[in-house]
């Protein structure tokens, strides 16, 4: 079930497809070992099936080793699955119940997916959406961007001023100024004066 790239214009998607895989398959957590170092080494592993997949090394081997390992931990895999089902709709419904605020299920669902969350996401911050498809998409929230300096309202008005406000702050807004203009004729003048 792998993807063959395109010449490489599908890379990153044939990359997240087998990503989506083989994270669905080998989905156990922290939990699930005795140690640090066991659990160090079955991440290991796992990512260096996921790269050689990628990378098309050895690709029978490791789909033999994928079937077998699906079959022998078909039901903790199963039971995985309905766990991260249960969190995404607990997340959804907590997301329903209060969406000006993120809770902290919306963050651990967030966490799942690779999107750092902390202990609650702040206003003016990402914060994962729960969506039925499983996926967690990131949402904006709080205060809509803000300008900097002056007023928010626009010129109004057609007088010589207006005009010459307005251009000086499209000027600005594109980086250049009257005063680099002169440095730039001045420097141009004097270094041509000694060649």
């Amino acid at each position: 079930m792998v993807l063959a790239s395109g010449g490489g214009r599908n890379a990153w998607a044939k990359e997240m497809t087998i990503r989506r895989r083989i994270a669905s398959i080998f989905n156990k957590t922290r939990d699930h070992f005795p140690s640090l170092k066991d659990y160090n080494d079955y991440l290991e592993e796992v990512e260096d099936l996921t790269f050689n997949l990628i990378e098309g090394i050895d690709v029978d081997v490791i789909e033999a080793k994928i079937a077998r390992y699906q079959q022998e931990n078909a039901e903790q895999i199963y039971l995985s699955r309905a766990k991260r089902a249960e969190d995404l709709a607990a997340a959804l419904q907590a997301s329903r119940m209060n969406p000006g605020k993120a809770g902290t299920d919306d963050t651990a669902a967030g966490s799942s997916q690779g999107i750092s969350g902390g202990a609650g996401v702040q206003q003016g911050q990402y914060a994962p959406a729960a969506v039925p498809g499983g996926l967690a998409q990131p949402r904006p929230t709080g205060m809509a961007p803000q300008p900097i300096g002056g007023s928010s309202v626009p010129l109004q008005g057609n007088d010589e001023e207006t005009m010459r406000l307005r251009a000086e702050r499209g000027a600005r807004a594109g980086g250049w100024s009257i005063e680099m203009c002169k440095r730039r004729a001045l420097q141009e003048a004097f270094s041509t004066i000694f060649v």
